[in-house]
């Protein structure tokens, strides 16, 4: 092996391994683990192995059938563990307990068949990129196929990039960076040949570069608990009838009694109505509805306001703010800018 080629195997080896590492740190040492913690750890671990089994296929090609056939099975779950990890880290209520199996299982069941059926030592034609490499053509359709529905369950953060009215969290900071390494590395498989060094060298940069970024937020806050944010209500179940009772009777406490037209309302006075329980109430909106009680509350006093701004001539900006239930000028603003992308004044400027 020449110098170059040892320097190239150093650190895809080193890639690997510090991958192995991050993963068995997300999954066993980093506080309040949950599912969102274990789906981070086995994306970091099968992108490893993956890359361990190119590196040793590339530097030493005799080794056993059984090892290429665990790095192909750990290349078929990156897209899945990339899909679930997003969507769980930005919606914790998103699977019933083992609703993600779905995607997991039918990959190990058919990468066991393959592995009997066409070991990869005597079937080493059917990974390739080539019309007759339908294996390597699944391999990277399935991947491409998970890698844009994980794009799109992240769409929100990348989207708050560019926006001038909201502001990323750390969480889509983190999520924005391990999909577009994960997009990278894709990338260089699908359209290079010298994929195990390109990938190697990625896989390396990709999880030295997370390492960097754990480093930095515990730095600045001392936890890293934004990666895993803990489902609400995971521990409380809203039966199906409470969900419908709820959905029904409350739109008619807005749309007909106008409850949002004062500006003292709580989510006490709203439960109290509905003969349901805060927490009740409150996990409704959440899960069923998305919003928090205020969001939920300012969006019919922001709709009320609109119309105000398009029909009524005679009351100030500040003074419809009030007719609608906003107690200061400063919260009519920043809700009307939340819900409508502009400022009332902007809004009116408009019409």
């Amino acid at each position: 092996m020449g110098l170059e080629d040892q320097i190239l195997f150093f650190f895809s080896a080193l890639g690997a391994f510090n991958g192995l590492f991050l993963s068995l740190y997300f999954a066993f040492i980093i506080k309040n683990r949950n599912r969102t913690t274990y789906f981070l750890a086995a994306l970091l671990f099968v992108i490893s192995v993956r890359v361990l089994k190119s590196v040793f296929l590339t530097f030493y090609s005799e080794i056993s059938s059984l090892f290429i056939q665990v790095g192909l099975t750990a290349c078929f779950l990156i897209g899945p563990f990339l899909y679930l990890y997003t969507r769980v880290a930005l919606k914790p209520n998103s699977f019933q307990t083992y609703g993600w199996l779905v995607h997991i299982l039918p990959v190990l069941v058919f990468m066991v068949v393959t592995g009997v059926r066409y070991p990869y030592n005597d079937y080493w034609y059917l990974w390739q990129y080539k019309p007759d490499g339908i294996f390597g053509l699944m391999l990277l359709s399935q991947w491409t196929m998970y890698l844009i529905a994980a794009i799109y369950q992240a769409r929100g953060s990348f989207i708050k990039l560019f926006s001038k009215t909201e502001k990323p969290t750390n969480l889509d900071y983190w999520i924005i960076n391990i999909v577009t390494g994960c997009f990278l590395i894709w990338l260089a498989y699908s359209t290079n040949k010298y994929t195990s060094y390109i990938v190697g060298a990625l896989s390396f940069s990709f999880t030295f570069y997370i390492s960097l970024m754990i480093w930095f937020f515990k730095r600045r806050q001392h936890s890293l608990s934004f990666l895993s944010p803990a489902a609400k209500y995971q521990n409380r179940t809203l039966s199906e009838a409470e969900a419908v009772s709820i959905g029904d009777r409350l739109p008619q406490l807005f749309l007909e009694e106008k409850m949002h037209l004062d500006s003292d309302l709580k989510l006490l006075d709203v439960a109290e109505r509905l003969e349901t329980k805060q927490h009740i109430l409150s996990q409704y909106l959440n899960d069923n509805l998305g919003q928090s009680f205020s969001n939920f509350v300012n969006g019919y006093r922001v709709s009320l306001a609109a119309e105000m701004l398009r029909s009524n001539q005679l009351l100030t900006i500040k003074g419809i703010g009030n007719e609608c239930g906003f107690k200061s000028n400063t919260s009519f603003y920043t809700a009307f800018k939340k819900h409508k992308g502009m400022t009332p004044a902007q809004y009116k400027k408009s019409l």
